[in-house]
């Protein structure tokens, strides 16, 4: 159909018999909408003129019948003309000297002006073309993809979901005509269909505060790490992409090397700033003065809030590489993320969408890491989640989500039989990362919820026993997660790298466990509790926090130097936490000097590991500030003097473990005086094994309550 105001243009071709084709260019992959769709598009013959943009493009040239514009030229919303003479063929000049065409010339000094290669292991972005961005006219003839079929990554425009709520009315979107591209312009925008049921209106970036600025922007973050862009985007790759893997890593690195430079300046700089924290790794770099990253930071927090007004799938990737700083902590940014995000659709199921198969595992990529990004700030901040199951639609990873094959790139690199290992056991970290955080947010909305901290209060004494009958299904969960881990990421796995991401994975599942137990300990009241079931409740408590702690003890530099997912800083300092909480209440003497004693180890193994993972002297602080909150602690009675005070006569000797489950059962049913004196000797005996001595020396996963051996522990009450 013919747009309400025609763009004019030049003088029009004579109409010659046209025949139709079935096909289109740049068909999508995915289920066809079932609405009607416009006219066939009608492909000229080889002798017909293909207009003067898709002549400087090298692009077919496509007109629908009764359409003024060319496919291309609409969807640039530029004029289509018909004014320029066919440029001349290019000969191919041999070898002798003779290169003194512009041509050639432009050539000669392009391949001058790559950077020299950088020693790097694996290197992708190296020789890339230099900071500063090519002219316009090189940018044309360059092989860069279109991203017009893509849904979130356009150049020009961008795109806002439009929920069945809307004015929108589904019904009336239905009644609209849409084209072979599955759009429909009309005055406030162009109406984009992705399936039968959800929409999207495309918005012109032009129309959008401070869009104009948004190369120079960009030319000031290239400006920031000038000459060593290339090299960091190298370590970035490197380092940190396999196991977060939200970009497009191969379209990425080929539209870099052709030139284009119309990438998000907040994502660029969200690359390179993570990038810095490894610039030592690199021989070359460290010769070099570091680049000013609080200045990068300033550039790419102000070009974010700018690009959240046309948001595109690069504003929530460029959001959450920088809420993977180490020393980023901001909730704010989190909730604004999710909002995009949902603008962009990105908590829908994509599977079946009209859009490119590989912008399908990428938005599915993106939306598992913004999941994550809100479910563990969740956790760490104690506040409300701003996902919830009801409206997460997104489908679970699967190794397709991972293939981009269909970029628009034929060549592929060939990559190392080590890039291509440490690549696999990234998408399985990430998928487990995945899994353990839906784990993780089954606790937080069992025990955390108001409606459930209302619930235990409710419950009064019984507090503890409906805290642990909804504690044991969650734990079952949590120990099936464990005992299918993959060997790829267990934390003895071989490696050839010199870095293994695997602690962040691990350390958050102590996390997960550590937030349930301390939901059980903060519910204890030994005087209104069983004996026998106060010190069982406990004793698990003390379990995970002595296999907590032993993790931490045996990370290795490899560990401690790799990519630590951002929540890692505050599991750090849970641990910590959880420690001084079962200080404060020991209900003796002799178990709240255990846990100083632990809690001193823990410090001094925190403050030597810092010298290499920094970000670790945030958890150090608060076990001193912790610490500090100890010292108004009472000082409490000895078990020696509560046995005493209790009557317990110095004859009545300890029973064995199944005596006492006997006893528990005869008090519970009885509350006879003798067995509450003789679960008290059980507690002292307790307290003077040899469970105390602390850390050993064996290898990951050799004894019990080692990383490997800790899912084997039940909760209390099974």
């Amino acid at each position: 159909m013919p747009r309400p105001n025609p763009v004019p243009i030049a003088a029009a071709r004579p109409k010659k018999q046209q025949k139709p084709s079935p096909g289109r260019e740049n068909i999508v992959s995915g289920k066809p909408v079932s609405s009607a769709v416009g006219p066939v598009a009608n492909i000229r013959t080889r002798r017909e003129r293909p207009c003067d943009a898709c002549r400087r493009r090298k692009s077919r040239c496509v007109i629908h019948e009764g359409a003024v514009l060319c496919v291309l030229c609409e969807f640039h919303k530029q004029e289509c003309t018909f004014v320029q003479s066919p440029l001349p063929r290019k000969r191919k000049v041999v070898d002798d000297g003779k290169k003194d065409s512009p041509n050639n010339q432009k050539k000669s000094r392009s391949v001058d002006a790559e950077p020299p290669p950088l020693a790097l292991p694996t290197p992708t972005i190296t020789a890339t073309a230099p900071s500063p961005p090519p002219p316009q006219s090189q940018l044309a003839n360059s092989h860069i993809p279109h991203l017009g079929e893509t849904l979130g990554l356009q150049r020009r425009q961008h795109s806002r979901y439009i929920g069945l709520s809307s004015p929108f009315d589904s019904l009336l979107i239905g009644l609209s005509h849409f084209d072979t591209r599955n759009e429909s312009t009309f005055d406030l925008g162009t109406l984009r269909r992705v399936n039968d049921h959800e929409c999207f209106i495309m918005l012109p970036d032009e129309n959008t505060q401070d869009y104009a600025d948004e190369a120079d922007t960009l030319q000031h973050v290239e400006q920031c790490v000038h000459p060593h862009g290339p090299a960091l985007l190298d370590l970035y790759f490197r380092v940190v992409h396999p196991s977060f893997p939200i970009i497009q890593k191969h379209l990425f690195v080929e539209r870099y090397r052709n030139g284009d430079r119309t990438f998000s300046p907040s994502l660029m700089a969200g690359m390179y700033i993570l990038a810095l924290n490894w610039w030592s790794f690199d021989q070359r770099l460290v010769h070099h003065p570091k680049p000013d990253a609080a200045r990068l930071e300033a550039i790419a927090m102000r070009s974010l809030s700018r690009a959240m007004e046309r948001p595109k799938l690069s504003t929530v990737q460029a959001g959450l590489l920088l809420l993977q700083r180490p020393e980023a902590d901001s909730w704010s940014l989190t909730t604004q993320l999710v909002a995009v995000g949902q603008e962009l659709g990105l908590h829908l199921d994509c599977s079946g969408w009209s859009i490119p198969l590989w912008e399908r595992g990428l938005r599915k990529r993106i939306a598992w890491a913004l999941y994550m990004q809100d479910k563990w700030s969740s956790l760490i901040h104690g506040r409300p989640s701003h996902i919830f199951s009801a409206n997460w639609a997104v489908q679970a990873i699967n190794d397709d989500d991972f293939n981009e094959e269909g970029d628009g790139f034929d060549h592929r690199p060939e990559e190392s039989e080590e890039v291509q290992e440490e690549n696999e056991r990234g998408q399985i970290l990430f998928a487990q990362m995945i899994e353990l955080t839906q784990v993780m947010a089954e606790v937080m909305d069992t025990f955390y919820t108001q409606v459930a901290i209302q619930d235990f209060a409710n419950a009064g004494e019984g507090s503890t026993d409906l805290i642990l009958a909804r504690a044991k299904p969650v734990q079952i969960k949590l120990r099936q997660w464990h005992d299918k881990l993959p060997v790829q990421v267990k934390m003895n796995a071989p490696t050839k790298s010199n870095l293994s991401p695997l602690g962040s994975l691990h350390l958050a599942y102590f996390a997960t466990e550590i937030t349930l137990h301390r939901r059980i300990v903060q519910s204890l009241d030994a005087s209104s509790h069983n004996p026998y079931g106060f010190f069982m409740c406990r004793n698990a408590a003390k379990t995970r926090l002595i296999s907590a702690m032993d993790f931490v003890n045996r990370l290795k530099p490899q560990h401690l130097q790799a990519f630590w997912y951002f929540a890692s800083k505050i599991n750090f300092t849970l641990i910590g936490t959880f420690g001084s909480l079962l200080w404060a209440t020991a209900p003796a003497q002799e178990e709240a000097d255990f846990y100083k004693t632990r809690l001193r180890e823990y410090r001094w193994t925190l403050s030597v590991s810092s010298k290499r993972a920094e970000f670790l002297d945030y958890a150090v602080s608060m076990l001193d500030a912790s610490r500090a909150m100890l010292n108004n602690l009472a000082e409490k009675p000895s078990l020696a003097t509560q046995i005493s005070n209790a009557g317990v006569p110095p004859a009545v000797s300890a029973r064995s473990g199944a005596g006492a489950g006997a006893g528990a059962s005869a008090s519970g049913a009885s509350g006879g005086h003798d067995v509450h004196m003789q679960d008290m000797a059980d507690l002292k005996r307790h307290y003077s094994e040899e469970s105390f001595r602390g850390f050993g020396h064996e290898p990951f996963g050799s004894r019990p309550g080692s990383g490997e051996q800790t899912a084997e522990g039940s909760v209390v009450g099974e």
